[in-house]
C-alpha cells in the first residue's frame, strides 16, 4: 500500500514537473536547449570560422542572447559560458536530457521528503500516544473533581438543612419556655394578689 502510494506520488511529480517545464519554456522567451542525442561546439562568434571555445552537452539548458545570426544564436550555457553555436542544435522544448535530469532532482527530493516522514512518523505516533494518555488522565481528575464538588454539594445542602432544624428546634424550645414561663408567672402573680387579698 505504501509502495504503492509512493508511485503515484512520483508519477504525479512527474507530470507536475513535466507540464511546469512546458510553462516555463513557453514563458521564458531566453530559455533554450541543446538537442538530444549529440553536442555541438561553442564558438566566439556567428560562423564556424570563429575560435572554438567548447563543447556543449546534448539536453544542456541555455540562456539565449540573441535572434538567430548566420545560422548561428548567441547563448551563455550551464557553466556561463558565452558563445555562439549553430541555430539548428538549439530547440526552445526541454530534452530527454534536460528531463531526465529534472525528474531525477525532484525524485531525489521526493525520497528525502519521504524519509524525512518517516524518520518523523514513529515520534509523532509517540506524542499522540503521550498526548492520549494525558488527556484520559486530565478527564480522570476532572470526573474526580466533579464528583467531589458534588458531594461537597450534597454536604452543604445537608448542613443547611441541618442547621434550618436545629434553629427551628431551638426556637420551639425557646417559644415553649416562654410560654411555660408565662403560665407559671401568671400563676404566680394570681395566687399572690389572691393572699394580699385576704391579708
Amino acid at each position: 500500500m505504501f509502495k504503492h502510494s509512493f508511485l503515484a506520488l512520483l508519477f504525479a511529480a512527474a507530470a507536475f514537473m513535466s507540464h511546469a517545464e512546458e510553462t516555463d519554456s513557453a514563458s521564458d522567451a531566453n530559455t533554450a536547449y541543446i538537442v538530444d542525442n549529440l553536442y555541438t561546439f561553442m564558438h566566439s562568434g556567428a560562423s564556424k570560422n570563429y575560435r572554438i571555445i567548447g563543447s556543449v552537452d546534448a539536453g544542456t539548458k541555455l540562456t539565449q542572447l540573441s535572434t538567430e545570426e548566420n545560422d548561428f544564436i548567441k547563448v551563455v550555457d550551464d557553466k556561463g559560458r558565452e558563445g555562439w553555436v549553430e541555430a539548428k542544435f538549439v530547440s526552445k522544448t526541454a530534452g530527454i536530457h534536460q528531463q531526465y535530469r529534472t525528474l531525477s532532482e525532484e525524485m531525489a527530493s521526493v525520497q528525502e521528503q519521504l524519509r524525512q516522514a518517516q524518520i518523523e512518523l514513529p515520534q509523532l505516533q509517540e506524542q499522540r500516544q503521550t498526548l492520549t494518555d494525558q488527556n484520559t488522565a486530565l478527564s480522570e481528575q476532572i470526573a474526580k473533581l466533579k464528583s467531589t464538588l458534588e458531594v461537597e454539594r450534597t454536604e452543604k445542602q445537608q448542613a443547611g438543612a441541618k442547621e434550618k432544624r436545629q434553629l427551628l428546634t431551638y426556637g420551639g424550645a425557646i417559644a415553649f419556655i416562654g410560654l411555660f414561663l408565662g403560665i407559671i408567672l401568671t400563676i404566680v402573680l394570681s395566687r399572690r394578689k389572691r393572699y394580699d387579698g385576704w391579708a
